[in-house]
Parts: structure tokens; C-alpha cells; sequence
């Protein structure tokens, strides 16, 4: 084999970004709206493996859609983004890709199935990791960016330890958070260009104080105080066609009057007005520009409210 070296020059490089977080956490709408950004003509192709829910956003995005049905095989996601590529997709969406990991067929169902026939651990992981490892290399080689929705769950370590009580040393049962960990295989989230833990207290607004990775070049074009959205990916994608996009700055201390908020960030406020009940999230709806009312009309009725009555009832939303 011979080589040829040129010059580096950072040209369509393509992107993978993993959005992490539990149920309410915006991982859906945060992944749409920046990949609206990163093509604005709507180039977007969304791989659905959550019962057609990635629908519940038609009105307020444009994509092309998929319904991906068990099993969730490795190959069957490889198939989806090779069939999205072909589709003239520039950014894919696969949501929600844990399930490649702990869904129906996936790889440790598949691990199973292999022990349940005979074949002992850790020889029943050999193919399931196989299978896994031809979708990292599909993944690495798509042309097209690609946006991943991750479930988390909240772990904890329960142990027993030695512990002072009172100038004593006693035995007991100590609980140890450690945070939020995206469902997905152990080395997925370092083959990430950036990643991102969102919560259910903080809709679309990363939390750098979770697992996260963002890389020097991408600091600017995200922030822990605003949700993730559709300029982020602009930017991401002029730097990704080796632009050198300028973010830009808004003073942190001074808030934008509420004639000036996006639909976007009256979006996250009526998330925030839902913990306060139905009473406060209807004061606060009517004060909404009507043109914002059109295009969240739809997030009123399917997130927001429901949390709402949750509040009123005294129940987690």
C-alpha cells in the first residue's frame, strides 16, 4: 500500500452527538432542534424505535421518519442509517439508541438468548460485541451527522462499610450516588464528538457538573445556563464544513424581555411554571405571543400539562 500526504485542512468532517437523560429531560426536542440548525432545509432523517414518538414533533419540525420495530439488532441500526443516507438525509436522528444496548433483541437480550442455548459467559457476549463493534465502524464511516437520544438512569452504589458513630466503629449500610449513567454500551459515549447529560429539572440545558464531553473547539457553542438548540448546531455544522463559527455572546446578567423569547425559551419557562401547577401554567400561557402559542401548542398539551396535573396532585412529573 502506498500513502499520499496533503496538507490538513478540516472539510465536511461529520458529527456524533449523544444526548443522555431520564424521561422529561428533552432529550427529543433538544436533538430536533439542533439538528434544524445543522440543516435548516430539514435533511433530517429520524430513526423512531419509540412506538412512532418521534411524531409527536411533525408540527414542529421537519424530518423524514422511520419506525424501527424489534428485534433491535446492531445491524438492523445499521441498515436505518445507510437507508437515511441514501434518502439524501444530512443529519440522522436515532431515538432512542439504548435500545441497541437493553432493548427487545438487542445486545444483552441477544447475550442471553446465547446463554439460554448453551453458550456460557463470557462466551456468550463474542457475537453480540461483534455485531457491535460492525455498527461503531458503520457509525464512524456515515457521511451524514449523527444525533443519538440516550436514556440515563440514576445510579447508586449500596454497601456496607465501617463508619464513626458516636467514638464508635459500626457496620452499616451506606448509599453512594453516582449520578447519571447513559444506558448504552460502556465504550459508546468515547467515540462521541460531544455529549451531554440532560434532567428533568433543567429541559434541554446540559448540566456540566454530569458526564459530558466537549471538546476545546465546541466550548463556545454551548451553554449550562441555555437549552441546546438550533444555533449550537449551526455553528456545529460551520465548523464541521471548516468554517470557524462565532457564537454568539449574551450577557449572563441581563435576561431578554419576554417580548424577545423564542419559542424555545418560552418552551423551557412553561416546563418550569408546570412544577407550580396547572393554576400558574395556565397564568403563564396567556401571556405567550399568540405566533409562539401556534408552535407549542402541541408541547402544552403533551408535556406540559400532564406535569401540571402531576404537581397538583403532589406527584414527581
Amino acid at each position: 500500500m502506498s500513502f499520499t500526504f496533503a496538507p490538513a485542512v478540516r472539510e465536511q468532517v461529520s458529527l456524533l452527538i449523544a444526548l443522555a437523560g431520564a424521561s422529561g429531560s428533552g432529550k427529543t426536542f433538544s436533538a430536533l432542534r439542533l439538528a434544524k440548525g445543522m440543516s435548516p432545509n430539514g435533511k433530517i432523517a429520524f430513526i423512531d424505535t419509540e412506538a412512532r414518538r418521534g411524531l409527536h414533533y411533525a408540527e414542529e419540525f421537519k424530518f423524514m421518519h422511520a419506525d424501527m420495530r424489534p428485534p433491535f439488532r446492531p445491524a438492523a441500526f445499521i441498515e436505518g442509517i445507510h437507508a437515511a443516507e441514501k434518502a439524501g438525509a444530512e443529519v440522522v436522528i436515532i431515538d432512542s439508541f439504548s435500545h441497541e444496548y437493553d432493548g427487545e433483541g438487542g445486545i444483552m437480550d441477544w447475550a442471553d438468548e446465547l446463554e439460554a442455548g448453551g453458550t456460557k459467559s463470557p462466551g456468550n457476549w463474542k457475537v453480540p460485541k461483534g455485531a457491535h463493534k460492525k455498527l461503531m465502524n458503520a457509525l464512524l464511516q456515515c457521511r451524514a451527522s449523527i444525533i443519538f437520544c440516550l436514556r440515563a438512569d440514576e445510579k447508586i452504589k449500596i454497601e456496607r462499610k465501617e463508619v464513626e458513630d458516636r467514638g464508635r466503629t459500626v457496620m452499616k449500610t451506606v448509599i453512594t450516588p453516582l449520578g447519571w449513567m447513559p444506558i448504552c454500551e460502556k465504550r459508546f459515549m468515547f467515540e462521541m464528538t460531544a455529549s451531554f447529560t440532560l434532567t428533568p429539572d433543567r429541559p434541554g440545558i446540559p448540566n456540566f457538573g454530569l458526564p459530558h464531553k466537549l471538546q476545546r473547539q465546541h466550548r463556545g457553542m454551548f451553554s449550562d445556563s441555555q437549552p441546546i438548540g438550533e444555533e449550537s448546531g449551526r455553528m456545529l455544522a460551520e465548523w464541521a464544513r471548516g468554517g470557524t463559527p462565532v457564537p454568539r455572546q449574551v450577557a449572563p446578567s441581563i435576561a431578554p424581555a419576554d417580548d424577545e423569547l423564542t419559542a424555545a425559551e418560552w418552551d423551557v419557562k412553561l416546563g418550569e411554571e408546570t412544577k407550580k401547577g396547572t393554576d400558574a401554567l395556565r397564568a403563564l400561557w396567556v401571556t405567550i405571543p399568540e405566533e409562539h402559542r401556534k408552535t407549542l401548542q402541541s408541547a402544552l398539551d403533551r408535556r406540559h400539562k400532564p406535569a401540571a396535573a402531576a404537581a397538583d396532585e403532589g406527584a414527581p412529573a
